[in-house]
């Protein structure tokens, strides 16, 4: 199919769509990778059968009609996925469901509930939010992210702590399943449906329109940053050990948001504080990071501005470097399982004499915990309802990961993970790594048996399928 247009599958594609010849692209289309495919992970080479842009739910459950044992589909929301998963992943079988036309958008002034369609990007979500009432989720803080992928596999963010993440605001969603219908589900109507899209939804169908629940938007917000540069990096690990002990308090007020990166221009602890600048200074951070070469400490009375600073902030890290080459890996931590301070020594210590092989690396400790941590471990796919902190580890390259830097990233998460009996730590379905040994159970947890049931009720034949989803039970 993907080398001729003119395939009986190729034929049902574009009729799926109307016979709009505009929505549905194929290997044969000039400039097809660049302007169709444009992978998010230039590490990892993709070429799907066909890239569609539906318009409607119908004409998404054409395409997904259209399925044979020849071929897979897959959404793309904002496209973000670290594996390029949401083309294919590397199999050259999939079937693109792109949902860049789905931007409905509305509010209902009574219940505060409103309606997202699955292509918006972060950034619109913000805005039009905002221009409806002055209202907010809680999400991540790149603005080019599709709430499609990020709703439907956790969506994690600074507001998290105090809202849960953007996965914990949906209340309901239309979803297009593998036997071609278009349901609604929601905890009242095909409620395991609505279990598996929270948390696993790209195994399970493919979500057209969320509706979410909705906070007023915070009227002040604090974002600190102290910086610690210059090397060795071993003499930051006091630094860092004084940070865990800050976050691993039950006490700590869920209006904080933190994390600590490291990077090859040293060390940065910075977050948002949500509230005024004299119950930030209440916290006494300055005193429990003492020393460093440089803070800011930033008021915003605006909730549009502080999330445009995040974005800025994230243009600096591992968002202002791709689409690129990169490996990333991850881990999960609990309350129950913080790092030792021998192996806080020990990864600090190696960063001093390993060779990394690039000079664009970052390792970040990004505090989760609070309300993310109040449903119950099976109140939805989701597989971290445990999880304090996560530690993501990125290498990025020109235009291939060399070994070097491959190495590198293992070696940093090989480290931290040896201190621990094997399997311990899980990992973030939000940040797949194509090289994890048992995927599903890193990401799912105890949630993968019910998962996997209900793989094999609601997507028998595998239609939603990617090199980590789910797998039906036998």
């Amino acid at each position: 199919m993907g080398q001729s247009a003119s395939s009986p599958q190729a034929k049902c594609l574009l009729s799926a769509v109307g016979g709009n010849a505009d929505l549905v692209a194929f290997p044969t289309k000039p400039l097809y990778q660049l302007l169709d495919v444009h992978p998010y992970n230039l590490d990892i080479t993709v070429t799907p059968i066909a890239v569609t842009y539906p318009q409607t739910a119908d004409q998404v459950a054409a395409i997904v009609a259209c399925v044979t044992s020849d071929f897979k589909v897959q959404a793309r929301g904002g496209g973000h996925n670290y594996a390029n998963y949401a083309l294919g992943g590397g199999d050259t079988n999939t079937v693109v469901v792109d949902l860049k036309s789905f931007q409905d958008f509305s509010m209902d002034t009574n219940s505060w509930q409103a309606t997202i369609g699955a292509g918006t990007k972060l950034g619109d979500v913000t805005s039009r939010l905002l221009s409806a009432g002055n209202r907010a989720i809680a999400h991540g803080t790149c603005p080019d992210v599709g709430i499609g992928g990020h709703a439907t596999m956790g969506g994690l963010g600074p507001m998290s702590r105090m809202w849960g993440s953007a996965m914990d605001h949906v209340v309901e969603v239309e979803v297009v399943l593998a036997n071609a219908t278009v349901i609604t589900a929601s905890p009242t109507q095909n409620h395991d449906v609505f279990w598996a899209i929270k948390g696993a939804g790209s195994s399970f169908g493919i979500v057209t329109n969320f509706k979410v629940e909705t906070h007023p938007a915070p009227g002040v917000a604090v974002q600190y940053t102290y910086t610690f540069s210059g090397r060795p990096y071993a003499n930051l690990t006091s630094r860092f050990k004084a940070w865990q002990t800050l976050i691993s308090d039950p006490k700590l007020s869920r209006n904080l948001a933190s994390q600590v990166t490291l990077s090859e221009l040293g060390m940065e602890i910075s977050g948002t504080f949500f509230g005024t600048k004299e119950e930030f200074d209440s916290l006494g951070l300055e005193s429990v990071f003492p020393s460093h070469s440089n803070s800011t400490v930033l008021v915003f009375n605006d909730w549009a501005g502080l999330v445009g600073n995040w974005a800025e902030n994230v243009g600096l890290t591992i968002g202002g470097v791709i689409p690129s080459a990169f490996y990333s890996k991850n881990l999960a931590f609990t309350k129950d399982n913080l790092i030792p301070d021998a192996t806080v020594d020990r990864f600090f210590q190696n960063l001093d004499t390993v060779n990394k092989g690039t000079l664009i690396w970052f390792a970040i400790f990004d505090l989760e915990g609070g309300a993310t941590n109040d449903p119950a471990a099976n109140a939805t796919a989701y597989g971290h309802r445990d999880a304090l902190f996560y530690f993501q580890t990125y290498g990025v390259d020109i235009l291939k990961v060399t070994d070097k830097t491959r190495a590198f990233i293992t070696e940093m998460n090989d480290i931290i993970a040896a201190a621990y009996p094997p399997n311990t730590l899980g990992s973030y379905a939000g940040y797949v790594d194509p090289e994890l040994a048992n995927p599903q159970q890193a990401y799912y947890r105890s949630n993968l048996p019910r998962l996997e049931q209900l793989k094999g009720i609601i997507d028998p034949q595998d239609v939603f399928h990617n090199p980590e989803s789910i797998k039906a039970s036998s």
